[in-house]
């Protein structure tokens, strides 16, 4: 592409009076005219905050990213997006993805970039990025954040946040002193970077390199490791080529790549939240990813990334095993190999030379952790259009289980009444929580790892079925039924189901089934009425009364569909 066919030129090539603003302004920065004019700018999207550890240290790549860019005869634009931190931003990071989405597109489409880098990190700000890289659809990769250093209590490799929920059950069962639990608060996240297992930061920084949105490797290096910085730098090089290649998310967020990352989600056991996250990406090129696609790719997929929570190691060891291009080349004859990804060659060219370094962390499909993917897709009464629940993180003795529900109305109800001695549960109770999906959150929390009653813990019950419409955190584990659909707040069945009621999981048959006549729950149905909606003004009111259900990703129905007539990037008509 030559320097006047440019996006970047209709801003700065002009003789008019708004290409004498743009470059007096861009001046007024200390840069020369020979720094931008007919160079390809390229844009720096960060999500650096010291409100996001996960994120803290972007600005140390986006400087390694700028150097890539100035080497290869760019010029360079860092500016700041929303950044989304998971422990911190309250009620729920969710709640925000589609309006930091809305911010990364915004500023792609309306800056005068031919290029951009999207740095990423906790779990929300990767899909929310490529959400919005999509819709604005100028040449665009991703470099995430990484993954922290092991955590070490002792001689014990702790995984934040996984056992962060194991030992947090230790300590209200009383097996944990204060002492132990404030010492572990100081060793368990010990390094820049997200969560080190395969929660949800980790599956979708690995769901971004399988789409091809990435460089080969970025998924794994952990973030404070030299080489995640030399990524950073060569991946500020390739954007330039890639602007002048005219290689955008549309060529390669195809239904192939999407396919692909199901399946790799599936390989890895990765976080229940890539379910929300796929389709909602998917669904801003236009790409249907209906749930049945999940529930098939699971069936044909076996797992083999012996990881936490639903495996043994953490990230480190994961990236020295080799990292996704392990997995993606032990995958390779179950893949779309001819998948276009950003360096301009096939999935199949990027990770020919790949290989497992240790096969007690990634092993062959021929001799599989287990036989299916880690998610499976459940159908049933409580759940027409579906719930996901993560089997290789669920207790085996539980994947078929009929008990009786013990229902908490809500988040708060849980909370005031599950602790209390006198509840009637026990360990072959099913427990369900109503109120948690993205309108009855509303953002739909991450709730879904309910808590075992305290007695139960005492008693050395260490898992339980639960339900609910809410997802959870991808580092946590349990039998969980998730993101069931329709939600309770839109009267989906699970507003329907009283204490008592007997309910059915059955993970191999993919079914979950209210054993309650037809007649009884019309009844229970003509008695319901939505709880009043949370937010009545500002970005509330607008994400209550346009977000989908989880099966379609949990987006705003107006961002969704492939290019349109108002799709193309703004003109530089006015300032």
């Amino acid at each position: 592409m030559t320097a006047s066919a440019l996006r970047s030129a209709r801003w700065f090539g002009g003789t008019d009076l708004n290409g004498f603003i743009h470059r007096a302004w861009i001046k007024a920065e200390g840069f020369p005219d020979d720094a931008f004019r007919g160079r390809p700018v390229i844009g720096i999207a960060n999500s650096w905050s010291e409100a996001t550890n996960c994120n803290a240290h972007l600005r140390t790549v986006a400087e390694h990213v700028k150097r890539g860019v100035w080497r290869a005869g760019g010029f360079p634009l860092e500016f700041p997006v929303i950044s989304l931190s998971e422990p911190l931003m309250k009620p729920t990071t969710m709640l925000f993805r589609n309006l930091m989405s809305m911010d990364v597109e915004e500023c792609i489409r309306g800056l005068p970039f031919d290029g951009v880098v999207l740095l990423s990190g906790c779990d929300k700000t990767t899909p929310a990025m490529l959400m919005g890289a999509a819709s604005a659809d100028v040449p665009a990769i991703m470099v995430t954040g990484g993954p922290m250093l092991r955590g070490m209590y002792g001689t014990e490799e702790l995984g934040s946040g996984t056992d962060v929920w194991k030992y947090w059950d230790e300590f209200r069962a009383g097996r944990l002193t204060d002492a132990e639990w404030c010492e572990m608060e100081d060793c368990i996240s010990r390094s820049s970077g997200h969560c080190m297992v395969m929660g949800t930061a980790s599956t979708m920084a690995s769901m971004a390199e399988s789409l091809g949105m990435t460089l080969p490797g970025n998924a794994a290096i952990p973030a404070p490791d030299a080489r995640r910085l030399t990524l950073a730098e060569a991946t500020g090089r390739r954007i330039v080529e890639m602007a002048g290649e005219d290689l955008r998310p549309s060529r390669i967020l195809t239904r192939a790549a999407f396919e692909n990352a199901v399946r790799v989600d599936m390989a890895i056991g990765g976080s229940t939240n890539a379910i929300v996250h796929l389709p909602a990406i998917a669904g801003r090129v236009g790409v249907p990813l209906p749930l049945a696609l999940f529930d098939r790719i699971s069936r044909e997929t076996p797992f083999i990334a012996n990881v936490r929570p639903s495996g043994k190691y953490l990230m480190e060891d994961f990236f020295y095993a080799g990292g996704l291009p392990a997995v993606l080349r032990e995958l390779l004859p179950l893949l779309h190999g001819d998948a276009v990804t950003v360096t301009g060659r096939s999935l199949a060219e990027n990770v020919r030379s790949a290989r497992v370094r240790n096969p007690d962390v990634i092993v062959s499909l021929d001799r599989p952790l287990g036989k299916e993917g880690g998610t499976v897709i459940l159908y049933g009464n409580l759940c027409p259009d579906g719930a996901v629940l993560k089997q290789t993180a669920a207790s085996p003795h539980l994947l078929r289980h009929r008990g009786r529900a013990v229902v908490f109305a809500s988040k708060g109800d849980l909370m005031a009444r599950v602790n209390d001695p006198a509840l009637p549960v026990d360990e072959a109770s099913v427990l369900v929580q109503k109120l948690g999906g993205p309108k009855g959150g509303p953002g739909m929390p991450e709730w879904g790892q309910l808590p075992i009653p305290e007695k139960l813990l005492r008693e050395g019950v260490k898992d339980m079925v639960r339900i609910s419409d809410a997802r959870m955190s991808g580092t946590s584990y349990g039998t969980c039924v998730l993101h069931v659909s329709p939600e309770s707040a839109v009267g989906g069945p699970l507003a329907l189901v009283e204490s008592g009621d007997e309910i059915e999981l059955d993970v191999p048959g993919r079914r979950l089934t209210l054993h309650v006549d037809e007649a009884e729950l019309a009844r229970r149905r003509a008695r319901f009425t939505p709880p009043p909606a949370a937010f009545t003004r500002g970005y509330g009111k607008l994400y209550l009364d346009h977000v989908l259900q989880a099966p379609e990703g949990a987006d705003f129905d107006f961002l969704r569909g492939g290019p349109g007539r108002d799709w193309a990037p703004y003109e530089p008509t006015s300032h």
